[in-house]
């Protein structure tokens, strides 16, 4: 494989540094020693692991030769052989194809144009972020939900699932204590598979469908483009919109996605911003659908969660240890979307939901049981209630902001009663209620997937921080509000 820079200097030091990694390799790859020597240049995580572990202490004396050539660029060798590759291809490339200069500009590269320029792209986003909301968080989260969760397997008194399977646990277990760990409020049938199947399956089944939609168009590379600059800010790179945009359906779905960004790095800062603050279509339509009625509420929230990620992201960036990230991408051509590709894209995520997702809910199921049981959650809420009250709350909020942390819609429903109840909350409030519930900690089935990929103690040192961050923007938010003599209506 060749490798082809700018200048001869540039081709002899990474030619020179080439012999000298090769000559530290002893181990059978099944590929050639320049090829592993080229893919440990450009930090391939997996190749630098498998080394790593079959050259031993030459390891070291590998590393160090990469960081001396790595001196010598400002970008990282990774974008400066890839650029040198293309720009040789283009080379290559003007010998044997002809292009008149005079060609007519067509439809999809004016459209091509538009989606990447902010002036237009931004509007364009906007729209089928508001196309995506009615979809998944109006049509899913909304009427398909509604008659899954209410008719479908409704409750004890009624539905077709729940009163049946309820009286046959009932019936063959004479124990109350373990009737309720498969049924009542919050059995693994009543709660876990209920909350799977009724809740979270059609909201992720038709953000799959769309977003597959989406995908199939090319524009997702095309908003990559766009963000690029934005999400330097925050230590990763336009890459890194897929799993953040496929948070907004589920952040548990999302969290196994950031496997695809390139470097460690840039996989914990995703996903430490998708446990702090990017909701789940749950939240969204319930926060949204009560924030609507005062724009300016609406607007706070927004703001506050988005900066709050924002700086929270810059201040990881420049903590975190790791290479910045580099940002290259081929544009697809933009097509209309083939049924069949969308139909089996949404077929495999939609298998892949059903068989490592929900078995994360029925696990959630039983710790609620061996919370309540113990009598835990008793004192962890009475803990929370004084922080609560802090943060200009009622006390009685600490119970729905705790099991938020098992059932993100249980947290958000609870919300709503209380803003549309008798006693109900103030515009204030419920504001403040919203914006700490956003970046409240991640459900349990998030929190088990992100123990999975980014490890146990990275995943608690992140929920600590979540912990202090929410309420402690709640108490800023409650704080400023007051001091501006600020009362919103709702």
């Amino acid at each position: 494989m060749g490798v082809f820079l700018k200048t001869a200097e540039d081709k002899e030091t990474v030619e020179s540094a080439l012999k000298q990694i090769e000559e530290h390799i002893h181990a059978d790859y099944q590929i050639s020693k320049r090829m592993i020597a080229l893919m440990l240049l450009q930090d391939d995580w997996e190749i630098h692991d498998l080394v790593k572990e079959k050259e031993g202490e030459e390891y070291e004396a590998i590393q160090s030769i990469i960081d001396n050539v790595k001196s010598n660029y400002s970008h990282s060798l990774s974008y400066v052989i890839t650029i040198s590759r293309q720009s040789q291809v283009n080379e290559i490339l003007k010998d044997v194809i002809s292009i008149s200069e005079k060609r007519k500009t067509g439809f999809a590269e004016k459209l091509n144009r538009l989606m990447m320029n902010p002036l237009t792209g931004v509007p364009m986003l906007i729209l089928a972020l508001i196309a995506m909301y009615y979809s998944v968080g109006v049509f899913g989260a909304g009427f398909l939900v509604n008659w899954l969760e209410k008719t479908f397997f409704g409750n004890a008194e009624s539905g077709w699932i729940i009163p049946v399977v309820t009286r046959f646990f009932e019936r063959i277990i004479p124990w109350g204590v373990l009737q309720d760990l498969f049924v009542h409020d919050y059995g693994v049938i009543t709660l876990g598979l209920r909350y799977a199947i009724a809740i979270v399956l059609p909201i992720v089944g038709i953000f799959f469908i769309v977003f597959s939609i989406i995908e199939d168009t090319g524009y997702l590379p095309r908003l990559a483009m766009l963000i690029d600059r934005v999400f330097k800010i925050i230590g990763l790179n336009g890459r890194a919109v897929i799993p953040m945009v496929l948070g907004l359906g589920c952040d548990t779905m999302a969290t196994l996605v950031t496997r695809t960004l390139e470097t460690k790095r840039e996989r914990i800062i995703a996903t430490f911003l998708l446990a702090l603050g990017v909701p789940c279509a749950a939240q969204q339509a319930v926060f949204i659908g009560i924030l609507s009625k005062n724009i300016t509420a609406m607007i706070i929230w927004v703001g506050v969660v988005a900066g709050e990620l924002l700086l929270v992201g810059y201040l990881s960036s420049k903590v975190l240890p790791g290479a910045k990230p580099s940002f290259y991408m081929e544009l697809p051509p933009l097509r209309l979307p083939k049924i069949t590709n969308v139909l089996t894209k949404t077929y495999s995520r939609m298998q892949w939901y059903l068989l490592e997702i929900i078995p994360l809910f029925v696990i959630a199921s039983v710790l609620i049981w061996i919370g309540r049981l113990s009598g835990i959650f008793d004192v962890i809420i009475r803990a929370l209630q004084p922080v609560v009250t802090l943060i200009g709350l009622p006390n009685r909020l600490a119970e729905p902001i705790l099991y938020g942390f098992f059932r993100r819609d249980y947290a958000a429903a609870a919300l709503y009663d209380e803003a549309t109840g008798t006693v109900g909350l103030t515009g204030n409030q419920f504001l403040i209620a919203a914006v700490v519930l956003t970046l409240f900690l991640p459900c349990v089935a998030q929190f088990l997937v992100m123990a999975k990929e980014r490890g146990l103690k990275t995943s608690l040192v992140m929920m600590g921080i979540i912990v202090v961050l929410a309420f402690g923007t709640g108490f800023l938010l409650n704080t400023t509000l007051n001091a501006l003599s600020i009362q919103l209506s709702l």
